[in-house]
């Protein structure tokens, strides 16, 4: 469900109080964890950690870089974590350190899907989004495309 609220505050009142606590507690669990530099922001119906334009504008369709988000869906809620999106070598470590825990691993592409922040080890969470300073994430993404303009 993508909303239209346009703040967090507003994104959170606009949930059911179950899943308002919820995000709220993985929310804080992302801001207290995240590198300096970023800025939370309503953006694609989601709570969003991005990279401000100003730090990295030169993006393919002039919006910044969204690093982390937090959405409720219709059947689940979910994290999106960009730093295991773009580095395998992050996804598989975060992949094995999930895993130990027990906690069931119901992850897509570049999403943890949960019902309750029961069913996530949040100190594991806690350090994914720690893992990407701002400025690994620009040059993660000027790489990328500087190795997209060469293959053409």
């Amino acid at each position: 469900m993508r909303s239209k609220a346009t703040t967090v505050e507003a994104y959170l009142r606009s949930l059911p109080t179950d899943r308002r606590t919820a995000l709220e507690q993985v929310r804080r669990t992302v801001l207290r964890n995240l590198p300096r530099g970023y800025e939370e922001v309503m953006n694609w119906g989601m709570i969003t950690c991005r990279v401000p334009l100003a730090e990295y504008g030169d993006t393919y369709n002039g919006k910044p870089l969204m690093y982390a988000a937090l959405a409720s869906h219709k059947h689940h809620m979910a994290l999106y974590l960009t730093s295991i999106y773009a580095d395998d070598d992050r996804r598989v470590a975060f992949e094995a350190e999930y895993r130990s825990t027990g906690k069931r691993y119901d992850v897509g592409k570049s999403c943890v899907r949960f019902r309750s922040p029961d069913d996530l080890p949040l100190d594991v969470i806690g350090r994914a989004i720690a893992s990407m300073p701002l400025s690994e994430c620009v040059s993660r993404v000027k790489e990328a495309r500087s190795v997209r303009r060469a293959r053409k």
